[in-house]
């Protein structure tokens, strides 16, 4: 990189600092509690609440591992971002409602208001894990790669610099600092991921010439039952099982809706967030693909798929156009770090640490999740060397982790909003059987090499269609458990389950829901557009 090129990168750095505190330090003048801490006093409107919903889950995992298995695979691997416009759409007509008339802070918290304490426990611990196997590891070393990659620093240098850039401002502003730095990088990584596309197809002679040169099945996103990453049963069957999960009952996305200032501004949140959610197919994929063809080309040098796009950005932009681009994939890895680092931080202390300190005072519980992130970031630095025995592409790692542990939880909520008679023995019997049998599936992959017969076939059934069975054990084991024992109190059901009684919404009338039935109409057509053209 240039000296020019530094000018740009720092730059963007001043203005995240900027949108970061400047928000923080307003809010903090009217005084600040926990509920300003972690879900921005819950006066958040929709442009934020969408470009925080996007920002945030398009970190350098997507950057650097969707980019470079669109390389291996073609743009299979995008039906689960065209697949995530249809998810989000399912979070903010159905899940967001029973959400916000609960009144959670958290999604462990709407499981024990809606089952039990115990279940509660289950989804913090189990989160804080997740976040550790599939997002805070990922993504520092995706973070890694870049640097090492445009910038020519040492891999662990950077990803520790970026840990701490990031820690810096969530750790002073929490969600607030979170949300407004997003809205900022959302037009910053697509910005720069645009200024990738078009300059990777110039330098192939246009979209025509990269779909000429095209290998058989690289631009096809439905492929054979037989394909061994992406068969098209697993993404009907099973990708909307790892959708529902992300998406509609993970604390690192629902926080950004719980922080709306009331049901209208959340849906439509997520309606925009499902535009947004189309174009990754075309930013991120498709950019891996050119890679791969002007590699084969002698055009650029691309020694594993994962470098990609930074290989990309690294031959083709000039001074100047290259640092901005490298601003995107920082927007990018900080956005996303910086949402899982206050997740977590909001896990730890509303649904553990207040729960063995009720009495504890709202400046304590801020300071206890300002504290927590550091243990979490250690582990997921821990993590990162095991990730390459999972599987070449990084994007395709975190697919598959989420595969093991999703499904329990997905069933779990699912029917705890659409079964009435779902209750506590159901939910939690369902909740470790499905651990267990993840997490088997998880050891028997790390050491399918030394297996051998049954174990052998269990540890190499496809991720997808791994966690399409799965789903359908946990579900038959809720509702034979709950069957075993006494329907849940009046209580645990009312408001928060479909079958009660209607409670009126915070800014809801019908007026706004024609016109957010329409754009999500026209969300969908463009799920279905995608869809066809790539078939």
């Amino acid at each position: 990189m240039t000296g020019i090129d530094w000018v740009v990168v720092a730059l963007y750095f001043v203005l995240v600092l900027a949108a970061a505190l400047l928000p923080t330090w307003r809010a903090a003048r009217t005084g600040r509690d926990s509920s300003e801490y972690f879900l921005a006093s819950r006066h958040t409107g929709w442009l934020v609440v969408g470009a925080s919903l996007f920002a945030s889950n398009i970190g350098s995992e997507h950057l650097v591992g969707l980019a470079g298995t669109g390389a291996a695979s073609g743009v299979a691997v995008g039906q689960f971002e065209v697949l995530a416009s249809l998810m989000l759409l399912l979070l903010g007509w159905v899940f967001v409602p029973f959400y916000l008339r609960s009144g959670v802070f958290t999604m462990p918290e709407f499981l024990e208001r809606r089952y039990s304490e115990a279940a509660r426990w289950y989804l913090a611990v189990v989160s804080i894990i997740a976040y550790v196997l599939t997002k805070i590891s990922v993504t520092i070393a995706a973070g890694g790669v870049v640097f090492e990659t445009l910038m020519g620093v040492n891999f662990w240098t950077g990803a520790l610099v970026v840990v701490v850039a990031t820690g810096l401002y969530t750790v002073i502003g929490g969600l607030r600092a979170v949300l407004y730095t997003d809205l900022l990088q959302m037009f910053v990584l697509i910005g720069g991921s645009v200024v990738v596309t078009v300059s990777g197809l110039r330098a192939l002679g246009g979209w025509d010439a990269m779909v000429a040169a095209s290998a058989p099945g690289m631009l096809d996103m439905w492929k054979p039952v037989s394909d061994p990453d992406f068969p098209w049963t697993g993404i009907v069957l099973g990708a909307p099982i790892l959708g529902i999960w992300y998406w509609c009952t993970d604390q690192f996305i629902v926080q950004r809706v719980l922080a709306a200032r009331d049901q209208t501004q959340a849906r439509r949140g997520t309606i925009f967030a499902g535009f947004l959610k189309l174009l990754p197919v075309l930013l991120f994929v498709i950019p891996g693909i050119i890679a791969a063809q002007l590699a084969r080309q002698g055009q650029l040098s691309l020694a594993q798929p994962d470098q990609a796009l930074p290989a990309l950005v690294a031959a083709l932009l000039p001074a100047g156009l290259r640092g901005l681009v490298v601003a995107g994939l920082l927007a990018a890895l900080m956005s996303s770090l910086s949402g899982v680092f206050n997740s977590c931080s909001t896990l730890i202390t509303w649904d553990i640490y207040r729960k063995l300190h009720p009495t504890a005072s709202e400046r304590r519980l801020v300071r206890v999740g300002q504290l927590a992130t550091g243990v979490l970031v250690i582990f997921g630095l821990l993590w990162i060397p095991l990730m390459k025995l999972i599987s070449a592409q990084l994007y395709q790692y975190i697919q598959s982790v989420q595969a093991y542990i999703a499904p329990p939880v997905a069933a779990a909520f699912l029917l705890g909003i659409l079964w009435r008679r779902a209750n506590a023995r159901g939910a939690m019997t369902a909740l470790v059987i499905g651990f267990v049998l993840g997490m088997a599936r998880l050891v028997a992959e790390l050491n399918k090499e030394s297996l051998g017969g049954a174990l052998r076939t269990y540890a190499d059934i496809n991720f997808l269609h791994f966690a399409a069975m799965l789903f359908a054990v946990c579900v038959l084991v809720l509702i034979a458990a709950s069957l075993t024992a006494p329907p849940p109190r009046p209580e645990q059901v009312e408001g928060i389950t479909f079958g009660g009684t209607r409670v009126p919404a915070r800014g809801e009338d019908r007026a706004r829901r024609r016109v957010d039935l329409m754009l999500s109409g026209l969300v969908v057509l463009g799920v279905l557009g995608t869809w066809i053209y790539f078939s």
